[in-house]
């Protein structure tokens, strides 16, 4: 008996290995709809709730991101769907308070964001009105604000909220007639005198009055901002994604690649958003990191960090659904979702994409790894043999 039982423990660690090599080298896929059809299963059981208990959020995220994945993947009914959670009395609950843009830019960039998609999908008159009347409540914010950063909550401004606004602003643009060129001249020329001095990337914070950066770039924003800059200026983007490349890519203990939540560097705490740290990687700014690398065409990086988290993320499949993390973190798996379904809504890709690639040798050290793993069981069984031999002998 326990001979059989060693022998089935060999076969697990054995298949475990192998299971790990290849998802580590074939194609991310699987494609979004398990992703989709489990996250809808979750919504409808109450997870946008629950998710709502661990952060300020949560609710909103789970929602936005799944009419977002929706979009992506041309699903307009599924995308109003979640637009009308988001636009419930439980959707503004966290965003009250007396602020210049009602709700705050942190909601109303992402409604408008998440509404302009479903315009894009289905010219229905009174979405396309709300879009225009939004859109145009978004841009009077930033006209008459004194920094290019509006608060999202009462005396607090997060760069990334109103990157994803000025987006919004750009898709109204390419969907409807043009309006706001010279809004996002202005707020790109404000970005760019107001970036961390140390990385000269926008940062995590800034000052709700003066626009002043209050604390550096981290990558759970930078990996958010650059998904969005893309659509607002090609330029600006591609240096801005350059910077970031060189500052938040990593790979600890030759493990990777993975995108750290401060700098190369820096060290800091982690938070709500970030996740824990393990060894200065960011899991939630490494799964957005995925879309942020699609739409810059970016290809081997958007592959390495999907393969990687093929293996990290521990998905689970069935005939109809696909999860990660065993399906205990839906939140993370929207984020996924979102990253892996990415694709450009207001810009085109450019004709050459950017001559940056990983090194096609990353995954070395996690094979080397497996096939330890996965051989040890074996030559552990030959050397017992064989000093039983001669023992025996």
């Amino acid at each position: 008996m326990l001979r059989i039982v060693r022998l089935v423990l060999a076969v697990a660690i054995t298949a475990t290995a192998a299971l790990g090599a290849a998802r580590l080298t074939a194609p991310a896929g699987g494609g979004i709809s398990p992703q989709l059809a489990f996250l809808r299963a979750e919504l409808e059981s109450g997870a946008a709730e629950q998710a709502q208990e661990l952060f300020p959020e949560g609710y909103f995220f789970l929602y936005a991101l799944y009419g977002l994945t929706a979009v992506d993947e041309g699903r307009a009914d599924d995308a109003r769907w979640a637009l009308t959670h988001l636009e419930s009395d439980a959707g503004r609950a966290p965003f009250g308070g007396d602020m210049p843009l009602r709700y705050g830019v942190f909601y109303r960039g992402w409604v408008n964001w998440l509404r302009g998609g479903i315009v894009s999908l289905s010219r229905d008159p009174a979405e396309v009105r709300r879009f225009e009347q939004d859109s145009a409540e978004i841009a009077a914010a930033f006209d008459g604000s004194p920094t290019p950063y509006l608060v999202s909550y009462p005396g607090q401004a997060w760069p990334v909220d109103s990157t994803v606004a000025m987006a919004s602003l750009r898709l109204h643009d390419k969907l409807l007639t043009p309006k706001y060129d010279v809004t996002t001249i202005v707020w790109l020329a404000n970005v760019r005198a107001s970036l961390d001095p140390a990385t000269q990337l926008i940062p995590h914070t800034a000052d709700a009055d003066t626009g002043e950066p209050t604390s550096g770039a981290q990558g759970t924003s930078q990996s958010m901002i650059n998904r969005f800059l893309p659509e607002i200026d090609a330029d600006f983007a591609t240096q801005q994604y350059t910077r970031f490349r060189t500052w938040f890519l990593d790979a600890p203990l030759g493990l990777g690649p993975a995108v750290r939540e401060y700098p190369v560097g820096f060290d800091g705490p982690a938070n709500v958003d970030s996740g824990p740290l393990v060894l200065g990687i960011s899991l939630s700014a490494t799964a957005v990191t995925i879309g942020a690398a699609r739409v810059h065409g970016d290809a081997s990086l958007a592959t390495g960090l999907s393969q990687f988290g093929e293996v990290a993320g521990l998905p689970l499949s069935t005939p109809w659904t696909k999860r990660y993390a065993l399906g205990l973190a839906p939140i993370g798996d929207a984020f996924l979702a979102w990253s892996k379904s990415a694709r450009l809504w207001v810009a085109t890709p450019p004709a050459e994409p950017p001559s940056r690639h990983i090194s096609m040798w990353w995954r070395l050290p996690l094979l080397t790894l497996f096939l330890a793993v996965g051989t040890a069981p074996w030559l552990l069984r030959a050397a017992l043999r064989r000093r039983r031999l001669t023992v025996s002998a």
